[in-house]
């Protein structure tokens, strides 16, 4: 399950719920689909208890679409589980991770005014 909630102007936070796998990809491509015109787009994964490699390939290319487009997502709330799970794919360095919701939204609004 997705929830959509608005943040600041330009941001927009999605609230992932439950493991991000091949049984519920569509919900959220069509989710990440919805936000292509939004600048910043984080993802809240405080309630992703694992993803399998369907779910990390959906992310990886909802940061590629939205790189090419100079658009940015973030990602908060990243457990231990699926943070090993970037770290041994190596993708890692490719998302901001913050901590928290609220970290990611002072974090990036404070880049935003800089």
């Amino acid at each position: 399950m997705i929830e959509r909630m608005s943040a600041l102007d330009g941001q927009r936070v999605l609230c992932l719920r439950g493991p991000l796998t091949v049984e519920n990809l569509s919900s959220f491509q069509n989710a990440i689909r919805r936000e292509e015109n939004v600048p910043t787009v984080i993802l809240d994964l405080s309630d992703v208890p694992y993803m399998d490699s369907s779910g990390l390939g959906s992310l990886v290319s909802a940061y590629v679409t939205r790189q090419k487009a100079t658009r940015r997502i973030a990602l908060s709330g990243v457990n231990e589980r699926v943070l090993r799970l970037f770290e041994t794919t190596k993708v890692e360095p490719l998302f901001l991770i913050f901590p928290t919701l609220d970290d990611a939204i002072t974090g990036l609004t404070t880049a935003a005014e800089a």
